[in-house]
């Protein structure tokens, strides 16, 4: 049986990964960092349906914690097999209001935390000549947004850490692929107002903003043996909004 680590699961895209995962056959840990009793519910939720999964309280801009999430997960679980690293947050804002505190937190868990949990991974799966590493980016992380320049420097940095690490260890057998998502209807995006919304919706081609499951499919999916000669790819799940 395959293992998935899974970071910021407890809830959100990651929370759908967790239970697409563990719907597919797979071993599944989640990492989260204040939402203990999203993660208790989320390990009875799958227990109710016959599944199993584990969550590990870790924040992951401290490379310590990264540390101690995969040590002890390794020693329950075994060897990851894919990494999926979800945990982001968010800061809607002017850049000049932006405090040095604010940017650190922003860079901190968005592109620290996918550096500190690849450079763990990495080896295990090197040693192994397998091994599959999915990001997850943004739309901003490609065309940038008003406001969040933050959020969207570091997700254009995830990206190139993405094609950076596919040319880097495909001779070692290890995928290493993104996922930029459109709006999706999740926590992180719960203060936009319902006009803000439909304003969106209107601008995607679709018309309409995409659901936590229909990221987490395209995640299994890149995870899977079916996505065998797929690395270095961003895939943007969207709904058309980034070409529109």
């Amino acid at each position: 049986m395959k293992t998935t680590l899974i970071t910021g699961g407890s809830r959100g895209i990651g929370r759908a990964c967790v239970l697409a995962f563990a719907q597919a056959g797979w071993q599944v840990a989640w990492c989260y960092r204040k939402e203990k009793e999203q993660s208790l519910a989320l390990e009875q939720e799958l227990k109710s349906r016959g599944l199993s999964g584990l969550g590990f309280k870790a924040d992951v801009a401290d490379s310590g914690q990264v540390e101690a999430l995969f040590s002890h997960m390794e020693q329950v679980l075994g060897p990851v097999d894919a990494l999926v690293c979800n945990a982001g947050v968010a800061y809607q804002g002017l850049l000049s209001d932006m405090t040095d505190e604010d940017w650190r937190r922003v860079m901190g868990v968005d592109l620290d935390g996918v550096f500190y949990c690849c450079r763990r991974a990495i080896p295990s799966m090197i040693r192994r000549q397998k091994g599959s590493i999915l990001t997850i980016s943004s739309m901003w992380g490609l065309t940038g947004g008003s406001c969040e320049a933050a959020y969207s420097a570091a997700k254009a940095g995830v990206i190139g850490l993405t094609k950076a690490l596919a040319k880097e260890l495909g001779p070692s057998g290890v995928r290493v692929n993104c996922i930029a998502p459109g709006v999706i209807h999740t926590q992180m995006n719960g203060n936009l107002t319902q006009e803000d919304r439909q304003i969106l919706a209107d601008e995607t081609p679709l018309c309409r903003l995409g659901t936590p499951e229909e990221v987490a499919g395209a995640a299994l999916f890149l995870s899977q043996e079916d996505a065998s000669f797929i690395t270095g790819q961003v895939l943007a799940v969207d709904g058309g909004i980034a070409i529109s």
